[in-house]
């Protein structure tokens, strides 16, 4: 199934040539059948004569609608562009066509409509007014049929060019990301709500769990319809209605996008190439605000020119669009912008979720381009740059482009070292190798900031660095291994150290450790003072010397008597086969806070292993 959108000015007739064609009057509102004027979005369908099964999107000519004809123009496949042989070419005629090239509208056919009312010399005039106005257009070279919607002269005709336009048109793409640019949402006795819009970027079936991605509404999906049929699954590339449970009609609106749960987030910034149209009544300003069309969504945004203050009519730019409204865009939809009843371009977006940048930036610029129109390794790479650490199913979403096809060119790059991998299984993620140079380096220079800040401690303790590197914990642990992998770390218990970095003691320290291994020494070997310990970090470079040995929080022993000590209980253990708190106690005339707090110790370092009271040499 493929979908078709009418094109052309007010009156020309686009209305009366879709009832002819279909049998069905896509006006639907009283207003519209009133002043016989098309004021919204009309739907109708047909079967071609080659079989081939079409919906038909109808949409306003007058100026004050061209936002409803962008809401229905931005996800068909074939445009109708009709001009009335009694007035040809017209403003809305130029503006819908300039339209239709900014969104990319890959095929069309041209529709001259009231035959009726000239002669032929007149009529063959206006298509070739037509054919010159198509001149340099991506519809450039599109057949012209004359046709009559009143008497029904040439609908056959225009029937049979359709086929042939749309039989090579292949199908839409399916990368298992559904979504459905919502066009119209009502309510329906004994149905409730139900939404409409086409469906593209992957299936849809009823039971299915969706969200209104805008609105933040979920809902599961009760029904399905196209043309009046139900279906079970909804294919891409159709006029899709989709009855929803769980949702009020009233917090669904047109610009709302359906799509299945997790993939598809709203932003307020998007990066686009923009093509300024040659015709638009004047340059683009940085920082001016226009209004922005994006599916069927329309809101107000600020244009942040990025590579300089102005953009010329027929020209191209670089620009962010700030929006004060969240849209659901990925990367390649393609966007319009107007002001002031004025289409004045529009262009692809490139970053769905930009963040703010520096204007005039050449990196930038590169990397912008490289999204744009490079080859897919180059864009996703751009994009792994972009937002890495990045999962393989965001970066498919990223990306516009199927998991499998992700996955073998990321699985390309990696073997070539242009991206790195973190983590295994869901949890696998990816960046470029440049900005894991930039973590390595970051990596690098909190360790040794922490080296020089605090010179006396073995590193900067795990979760310090993790919290400084902004990497979660599933990613942290694979990227400290590649760190001390290739040398650029090491560990050090629960701290991480440079390679070549020792625990050293400032003057000041030192003599505090001085002073402090003097006071043991004037002691009681077996039973040291424990009220003036020095601080933890005089501590433990004592240790990592040699010259004490803690047991326990305030028992510090040196580290001759902490040797004496465990020969001694050796020898006891082996002479009776088992040695108690109170031997030990007796053993060296202290107190029993030394002997248990010292056994306590040697069953942590696995020297000896309780039993019941006692202890036994392991």
């Amino acid at each position: 199934m493929y979908v078709v959108g009418t094109a052309g000015h007010v009156d020309h007739g686009k209305s009366t040539l879709v009832q002819a064609l279909t049998g069905m009057d896509p006006d639907r509102l009283a207003e519209e059948k009133e002043r016989g004027l098309t004021i919204d979005l009309g739907f109708a369908w047909m079967t071609l004569p080659d079989g081939l099964e079409v919906s038909i999107v109808d949409v306003p000519g007058h100026e004050r609608f061209v936002s409803n004809m962008l809401a229905g123009v931005g996800a068909i496949d074939m445009a109708l562009l009709v001009v009335a042989a009694d007035e040809s070419v017209m403003p809305q005629t130029r503006e819908h066509l300039a339209i239709l090239e900014l969104l990319g509208v890959p095929r069309g056919l041209v529709a001259i409509t009231k035959c009726d009312l000239v002669d032929a010399e007149l009529a063959e005039l206006v298509a070739a007014e037509v054919e010159d106005l198509l001149d340099g257009t991506s519809l450039a070279g599109s057949e012209a049929v004359e046709v009559s919607g009143a008497t029904g002269r040439g609908v056959d005709e225009l029937a049979a060019a359709m086929a042939r336009k749309l039989s090579g048109a292949g199908a839409r793409r399916d990368v298992g990301r559904a979504r459905l640019s919502v066009d119209r949402s009502f309510t329906m006795p004994g149905f409730g709500t139900v939404v409409t819009g086409t469906l593209t970027g992957g299936a849809l079936e009823v039971g299915d769990e969706v969200e209104l991605v805008v609105s933040g509404v979920r809902a599961r999906i009760r029904g399905l319809q196209s043309h009046r049929s139900r279906l079970e699954r909804a294919l891409p590339g159709r006029r899709v209605a989709v009855n929803l449970s769980g949702a009020a009609h009233d917090s669904i609106g047109r610009g709302d996008v359906l799509a299945r749960p997790g993939w598809l987030r709203p932003t307020t910034s998007v990066d686009v190439r923009l093509t300024v149209l040659s015709d638009a009544p004047r340059a683009l300003r940085h920082n001016m605000h226009v209004t922005v069309h994006s599916g069927s969504a329309e809101t107000v945004g600020r244009l942040r020119l990025l590579e300089g203050d102005r953009a010329e009519p027929g020209g191209q730019t670089w620009a962010q669009l700030k929006l004060e409204v969240p849209i659901a865009t990925v990367r390649g939809d393609r966007i319009v912008i107007r002001s002031n009843s004025a289409t004045l371009g529009g262009g692809t977006v490139v970053d769905p979720r930009a963040p703010r940048h520096r204007r005039r930036h050449a990196p930038l610029l590169d990397r912008l381009t490289a999204l744009e129109g490079g080859s897919a390794s180059q864009a996703l790479a751009a994009s792994i740059d972009l937002r890495g650490p990045i999962d393989l199913g965001a970066l498919a979403a990223e990306a516009d482009m199927a998991p499998d096809e992700v996955e073998a060119e990321v699985g390309r790059m990696e073997a070539v070292g242009d991206v790195i991998a973190l983590g295994a299984g869901p949890a696998r993620c990816y960046l470029s190798a440049a900005a894991w140079g930039r973590i390595a380096e970051r990596a690098r220079r909190s360790v040794a900031d922490h080296h020089r800040r605090f010179p006396a401690r073995p590193g900067e303790p795990r979760e310090e660095l993790r919290s400084r590197l902004g990497l979660v914990p599933a990613l942290f642990g694979p990227a400290l291994e590649r760190l001390v992998d290739s040398g650029t770390l090491a560990e050090a218990g629960a701290a991480v150290r440079l390679p070549d970095h020792r625990p050293r003691l400032t003057a000041d320290q030192r003599a505090r450790a001085d002073a402090f291994i003097a006071s043991l020494a004037s002691a009681d070997p077996y039973s040291p003072p424990t009220d003036a310990l020095p601080d933890e970090d005089v501590l433990e470079v004592l240790e990592a010397e040699g010259q004490v040995v803690r047991a326990g929080a305030s028992v510090v022993f040196t580290a001759e008597a902490y040797v004496r000590m465990v020969e001694a209980i050796g020898a006891r253990a082996a002479e009776s086969g088992q040695v108690t708190v109170g031997d030990v106690r007796d053993m060296f005339g202290t107190s029993r806070k030394y002997a248990l707090a010292l056994m306590e110790h040697l069953d942590r370092t696995r020297v000896t292993r309780r039993v019941g009271d006692a202890r036994v040499m392991r």
